[in-house]
């Protein structure tokens, strides 16, 4: 078991952390094409048969390092630098529905990373979380829109069934901030902000796994 196997932050690591830094490598890119992609894939395969690998990569660094950092919030704070045009967690499809998904994720994303930095304001971070919540409807919507092109009774019940997840956490997400107001504690927002976001990743997954 990892360290991170409580949190979300594990299976968060390589796509906001690492993939990205590799993106901007351009020195590498220049060099050797070949040589970036296959990188990038090596890291995704090695996660993928062992998931958290990439956390305690970098977790083993951190500690080399003697550097002490709230990883829950840095990695929220970081997704919001991601690009909309994330082809990891991106739709293809042209039709207006699988775009209409790709929006709304983003936007989702996007306004969650905000919350390390508007939580100690009360009324801007109230401000904040009526956001969210509209953007959770309209994610929501969204993914009703497409679930109409997924083919087949497997696929449509495996939409389904990460769109029951995503609803989960959500209300967890609202039960979080509940508690936040009585007991002040910002660091169990920002993992529970992170778990929306996985399971937003697992939605476009799941729609590009079923439909690409």
């Amino acid at each position: 078991m990892t360290m991170g196997d409580e949190t979300p932050v594990t299976s968060l690591m390589l796509p906001i952390l690492i993939r990205p830094i590799l993106s901007q490598s351009l020195q590498l890119e220049r060099r050797d094409v070949s040589a970036s992609q296959t990188l990038r894939s090596a890291l995704s395969k090695a996660e993928a048969a062992h998931p958290g690998l990439t956390y305690d990569f970098v977790i083993g660094i951190m500690r080399r390092a003697e550097i002490t950092v709230n990883m829950n919030e840095g990695i929220l704070r970081l997704q919001g630098a991601i690009s909309d045009s994330d082809i990891e967690y991106r739709l293809n499809r042209s039709e207006d529905a699988f775009q209409e998904l790709n929006k709304k994720s983003a936007s989702l994303k996007r306004i969650l990373s905000r919350i390390p930095d508007e939580i100690t304001d009360r009324k801007t971070f109230l401000e904040t979380i009526k956001e969210i919540a509209s953007a959770i409807k309209k994610l929501l919507d969204a993914v009703n829109e497409v679930n109409g092109f997924i083919p087949g009774p497997a696929g449509k019940q495996a939409l389904e069934q990460r769109k029951r997840e995503f609803v989960k956490y959500s209300k967890r997400f609202s039960n979080t901030l509940k508690e936040y107001f009585k007991e002040g504690q910002a660091n169990s927002v920002f993992v529970s902000a992170l778990y929306l976001i996985h399971q937003t990743n697992m939605i476009i997954a799941t729609v590009k796994h079923k439909c690409e």
